[in-house]
C-alpha cells in the first residue's frame, strides 16, 4: 500500500507544472484592474461603497504577498490561501456585491482592432472572473479611458433620454475649456480717432456660459464673458420697423452712465422684421451632431436629443429635416425627411449614441454636400451644429476652420452652432464657426434654453432677413472728447472694411434684436481721462453741427443679393431719462463689466447692479431678468471676501 501511494504521488509530481508566481502576479493585476474600473477610481465621485477602498487594499496586499515568496513550495502553500481569501473578501460586511456579469466581447477601435489590454483580461483565469465586483459598472468607454487613454471606442447603444437635464447639473473641471475673447475695448480719445467700426453680434452662448458656470458656484472666467452677447440675451421694447422694404428699424437713447457721474452711455438698438409665418420660405435642416466619446454626459447628448426634439414641434410639416453624425467618421443618420414625420425624425435622433474620436471637418464636409442636395430656389438652407467644439480630428485650429468656412458660407447654406456641455468646452471652434458661416451660437446648458433659442425664437435663429450688417459711428469732436465699446472686441473691423463687401459680417434673423452701448465723455468733463497733446495741434475743433454728438450709419445685404444697401440717422445731443430696457442694459453691461475684471466701474459694485436691474424688470413674462438678478447675487456672494 505505502508502494502504491508512493508511485501515485510521484505521478501527480510529474504531471502538475510547477507553480508560476508571474502568472499568479498577472492574474491578480487583471483583478486589481476590473477592481478598479468597477469601483470609478479614475472619477473619485464614484467611490460610493464605504468598504471598497479596504478591499482594493487587500487585493494588493495579496498580490505583494505572493510576488513576495522566492520558493516554489512557499508559492504552493499559499494557492488555497489566495483562493479562500478571495472568497472571504465576496462576504465582506457592510458591501453591497453583486455577481460579476459575463465578460462583454473585446472593446474595438474606431478601425475595428480589438484593443490589446481587452484580450488580455479575457485571459483572466476562471477564479478571478468570478471575483464579485461593485456596482456601478462602468460604460465599456469609461473602461477604455481607463487604460491609460487608448484608443476611443465604437459608438453602443444607449437607451432613450427621456427625462429632462437640470441648470445645475455637475460638470467636470473646466481645465481644458477655450474661450474666444480679446482685450477690452480702450477709451479712445476723438480727436485721435473718431470713427469706430463693428459687426453686429447676435449670439447669447457667453450669457448661458456665465450662468452654467454661477449655478455650478464658479465665477466664470474672464474670457468666457462676452458683454455683448450678455446684453443681446434680453428682449427690449424697440419701436418696428416701417416700410415695406426695410429689414430693420433702427432707435438710439442717451442717458447717464450709473458708474460714472462725469459720462454718458449711448444706447444703439436694432429691431428685426418678423415677417408672417405663411410669409416664410421653405426650410431645408441638416443637423449635424457631434456623437464622439466627449459628448456622453447627460447635459451633451442627451440634452441635444432632447433639445431637437423641441425645436421639431415649432417646424412646418413641409420643412425638411436631415441628420448627419460625425465621430471617429461621418455618415448621413436620416435621409432629408418632411419635419411632419416628427416620429421618425425622433426615432432616428434617439437611437444615437456617444463614443469615438472627434472627425469635425468630416462631418462639415458631409453636412453641406447634403444640405447642397436639398437645395432648391426660394428656399433656406442651414446647418445646425451641435457640439462641445473638441475636434481632434482633421481641422481644428480656429484659423483654418475660418478659411474652411468662410469657403462653405458661398453656397448660401447658413451654419449655426449649439454648444452642449462643460469641462472640454471649445468655444473658440464655436464662435470662429458661427461668425464665418453666416449664422450665429448659443450655448444650451438646460432644456429651459433650448425651449427659448430652438422654439420661442426659432424663426430669428433660422429664418436670416439681413446679411453682412456693419455698424460705423463716427463721433463729433466738438462734442464728444472720447468713447469706448463695450463688448464686441471679436468684432471690431476696420473703418475702410464697412463700405467693403467683399468683407463678412453678422447675420439679422426676423424679429431679432440688436443692441449696442458706447460709454461716451463729453468735451470738458472732468471725466476725461486723456490729456491734450503738447505737441499736438490742440485747437478748438471747428465743426457746424454741433446740434449733433454722433453720426450712425449702418450697412446690410438682402439676402441673395451682392451689395449692401446704407442707412443712416444723427444723434442729437439730448440727453434723457432711461427707460426701464435702457436702465436694465445698463445693469447687464455692468454686470459683464464686473465679471470681466473692468477698471472702468470704479466703486460701483455687483450690489448697484442688482439695485438697478431690481428697478427695471419691468414686464418679464418669462423670468429672464428675475434670473440675471440672481446671478448677480451669486457672483456677489462667490467673489466677496
Amino acid at each position: 500500500m505505502d508502494d502504491d501511494l508512493k508511485r501515485f504521488r510521484q505521478a501527480m509530481d510529474e504531471t502538475t507544472p510547477e507553480p508560476s508566481a508571474k502568472r499568479r502576479a498577472e492574474n491578480l493585476d487583471a483583478a486589481l484592474k476590473k477592481f478598479d474600473l468597477s469601483q470609478g477610481l479614475e472619477d473619485p465621485a464614484r467611490l460610493t461603497q464605504d468598504r471598497a477602498p479596504q478591499a482594493r487594499g487587500f487585493l494588493r496586499g495579496l498580490k505583494k504577498m505572493i510576488t513576495g515568496f522566492k520558493n516554489p513550495i512557499s508559492l504552493a502553500a499559499t494557492s488555497s490561501l489566495a483562493v479562500a481569501s478571495v472568497a472571504a473578501f465576496a462576504v465582506l460586511p457592510n458591501v453591497n456585491w453583486n455577481p460579476a456579469p459575463p465578460l462583454p466581447a473585446p472593446v474595438s477601435d474606431f478601425q475595428g482592432r480589438a484593443l490589446e489590454s481587452d484580450v488580455a483580461d479575457l485571459a483572466v483565469t476562471q477564479e478571478l472572473e468570478a471575483a464579485p465586483v461593485a456596482t456601478p459598472l462602468p460604460s465599456r468607454e469609461e473602461a477604455a479611458t481607463a487604460r491609460i487613454k487608448r484608443a476611443p471606442v465604437v459608438q453602443q447603444s444607449q437607451p432613450q433620454h427621456t427625462e429632462s437635464i437640470g441648470a445645475g447639473a455637475a460638470y467636470p473641471e473646466a481645465d481644458t475649456e477655450a474661450y474666444s475673447n480679446d482685450v477690452a475695448n480702450r477709451v479712445v480719445a476723438t480727436s485721435e480717432n473718431s470713427v469706430s467700426t463693428f459687426s453686429i453680434d447676435v449670439d447669447t452662448a457667453s450669457y448661458s456660459l456665465i450662468r452654467s458656470s454661477l449655478t455650478n458656484g464658479r465665477v466664470p472666467p474672464a474670457d468666457a464673458v462676452r458683454v455683448e452677447e450678455m446684453i443681446n440675451y434680453f428682449p427690449y421694447d424697440y419701436a418696428p420697423p416701417v416700410g415695406e422694404n426695410v429689414p430693420f428699424s433702427t432707435s438710439v437713447a442717451v442717458f447717464a452712465t450709473p458708474w460714472n457721474s462725469g459720462t454718458q452711455l449711448m444706447r444703439i438698438g436694432l429691431q428685426g422684421k418678423m415677417p408672417l409665418t405663411e410669409d416664410r420660405p421653405p426650410l431645408n435642416l441638416v443637423f449635424l451632431i457631434d456623437t464622439s466619446g466627449s459628448m456622453e454626459a447627460a447635459n451633451k447628448l442627451p440634452l441635444l436629443i432632447q433639445a431637437f426634439g423641441l425645436m421639431l414641434r415649432s417646424l412646418d410639416p413641409l420643412d425638411e429635416v436631415a441628420i448627419v453624425t460625425y465621430a471617429g467618421s461621418a455618415g448621413e443618420v436620416l435621409a432629408p425627411t418632411p419635419a411632419g414625420e416628427r416620429d421618425k425624425i425622433m426615432a432616428a435622433l434617439q437611437n444615437l449614441s456617444a463614443g469615438g474620436s472627434t472627425a469635425g471637418q468630416a462631418g462639415l464636409q458631409q453636412a453641406y454636400a447634403v444640405a447642397e442636395k436639398m437645395t432648391q430656389d426660394g428656399e433656406v438652407n442651414r446647418v445646425i451644429l451641435a457640439t462641445d467644439g473638441d475636434f481632434n480630428v482633421g481641422i481644428s485650429d480656429p484659423e483654418a476652420l475660418k478659411e474652411f468656412i468662410a469657403e462653405k458660407s458661398r453656397t448660401e447654406t447658413y451654419l449655426s452652432v449649439l454648444g452642449f456641455g462643460r469641462g472640454n468646452l471649445d468655444d473658440r471652434v464655436m464662435q470662429t464657426l458661427a461668425q464665418n458661416g453666416n449664422g450665429h451660437a448659443a450655448y444650451i446648458d438646460t432644456l429651459a434654453e433650448a425651449q427659448k433659442v430652438l422654439n420661442d425664437q426659432l424663426s430669428g435663429a433660422l429664418f436670416p432677413i439681413a446679411n453682412d450688417v456693419k455698424v460705423q459711428v463716427e463721433f463729433n469732436p466738438a462734442m464728444i472728447s472720447e468713447y469706448r465699446l463695450i463688448g464686441y472686441e471679436t468684432r471690431i473691423l476696420a473703418r475702410a472694411d464697412f463700405n467693403n463687401d467683399a468683407v463678412d459680417a453678422g447675420e439679422v434673423g426676423a424679429g431679432h434684436q440688436v443692441t449696442a452701448v458706447y460709454e461716451i465723455t463729453p468735451v470738458g468733463s472732468p471725466a476725461t481721462l486723456n490729456d491734450p497733446l503738447r505737441y499736438g495741434a490742440e485747437t478748438p475743433v471747428e465743426n457746424p453741427n454741433r446740434d449733433e454728438i454722433a453720426f450712425v450709419k449702418l450697412r446690410y445685404k438682402v439676402p441673395g443679393e451682392a451689395e449692401s444697401r446704407l442707412l443712416e440717422m444723427p444723434v442729437a445731443p439730448s440727453l434723457a431719462t432711461p427707460d426701464q430696457d435702457g436702465r436694465f442694459a445698463a445693469a447687464i453691461a455692468g454686470f459683464g463689466q464686473l465679471l470681466r475684471g473692468s477698471s472702468h466701474m470704479g466703486d460701483w459694485g455687483y450690489q448697484e447692479a442688482i439695485d438697478l436691474a431690481n428697478g427695471a424688470k419691468g414686464n418679464d413674462p418669462f423670468g429672464y431678468r428675475a434670473e440675471a438678478i440672481t446671478l448677480m447675487r451669486l457672483a456677489k456672494t462667490l467673489t466677496e471676501n
